[in-house]
């Protein structure tokens, strides 16, 4: 697990005009962390520090350790909000996630050994990918940064499912939960092959 590290301030001011300052004079972020016991809280983060964690993957499933006024709190990052035309981040929503706490968390797949697996290698076959990630159900100290998906056995035509996916312990697929078992990724044919083409590129 990655270790993800924000500093933020308590924002004591609230509404668009003041957001709009924040963002172009002071170079901050307006922010929330909610969730748990406590109420609400409204914050700030340094919009140089988020862009720079938003660059990589993990962070958008990761728990963040996120210095508030000198005191650590453990979040996830829940929505993010962007200027739809500039980079420019409008706001961003935090949940507290202490070690025990039950989240919902949208988490990226990895696919592994697409070139090589029997259905490409061997059989001519064209991968398509249903979903690039899932949303599991766990507490907060089992959170995944992402669910490998490994294809190297998959033949032509053969579909994955979300039950073939091998997760974590104490993480559940939240729409396996739910009796939706989607599929993920399958194999076919590229569009116009025959067989034939098959054959053919294996006695080349």
């Amino acid at each position: 697990m990655s270790d993800y590290r924000l500093n933020a301030e308590t924002r004591n001011t609230a509404g668009k005009g003041s957001s709009r300052r924040l963002r172009r004079l002071e170079g901050l972020v307006p922010a929330v962390i909610y969730g748990g016991e406590t109420a609400p809280l409204s914050i700030q983060v340094a919009h140089k520090d988020l862009m720079r964690a938003l660059e990589e993957e993990a962070f958008y499933s990761s728990v963040i350790t996120l210095t508030l006024d000198g005191t650590e709190e453990p979040v996830i990052l829940k929505a993010l909000q962007r200027h739809p035309a500039k980079p420019i981040l409008l706001h961003a929503d935090f949940q507290r996630a202490s070690a025990n706490t039950m989240l919902k968390v949208h988490v990226p797949l990895h696919f592994t050994n697409e070139a090589n697996c029997i259905a490409v290698k061997q059989q001519g076959g064209v991968v398509h990918h249903e979903m690039v990630e899932v949303e599991v159900s766990c507490a907060s100290k089992d959170l995944p940064e992402y669910i490998e998906v490994d294809l190297i056995a998959v033949e032509l035509d053969q579909v994955v499912h979300l039950s073939d996916l091998i997760v974590p312990p104490g993480v559940t697929l939240a729409a396996l939960s739910h009796g939706s078992d989607l599929p993920v990724v399958s194999i076919h044919k590229a569009k116009g092959a025959t067989a034939t083409d098959s054959e053919s590129g294996d006695n080349a």
